[in-house]
């Protein structure tokens, strides 16, 4: 898991998704890009596996990388109440759910109901697809 500035992530987000602002999670699977599959960003994480002598054939059980940009999840975590270290792990689970194959934006709650389960195993707080529907809950959104 790379830990980046909120200004990282956001010129991640423009590039890879098309969204210009700094989101809290991205996943990056590993390998070649299939017609239709989503992007994949060339080992974007590549300059925190330096040196740590884990290139090479270890590389072949590499599901990808994950973002996290700091900022936000350390506004998150405030907001609800708990340590950063605590929303490193929701976004970790988050981003590994997404690394899987999962994608809750069109399964049908497969990956909300995945998470919900980890996360309850793991003692982590509510997920962020949770959180997602409950806030446009709050705001009146479907």
């Amino acid at each position: 898991m790379a830990l980046v500035s909120d200004r990282r992530m956001r010129a991640l987000n423009r590039m890879f998704r098309g969204k210009d602002y700094a989101t809290d999670v991205l996943s990056f699977p590993a390998g070649s890009r299939e017609r239709g599959a989503p992007l994949r960003a060339p080992r974007v994480a590549a300059e925190f596996h330096r040196g740590s002598g884990k290139h090479g054939a270890a590389d072949a059980t590499l599901l990808g990388d994950i973002v996290v940009a700091t900022g936000v999840a350390a506004r998150q975590a405030k907001q609800h109440g708990h340590a950063l270290g605590t929303e490193f792990r929701v976004l970790a689970l988050h981003g590994l759910l997404h690394l899987l194959g999962y994608d809750h934006d069109v399964d049908a709650g497969r990956m909300a109901r995945s998470e919900a389960r980890l996360r309850k195993k793991g003692g982590l707080p509510t997920g962020l697809i949770a959180r997602a529907r409950r806030s446009s809950d709050s705001r009146g959104r479907p």
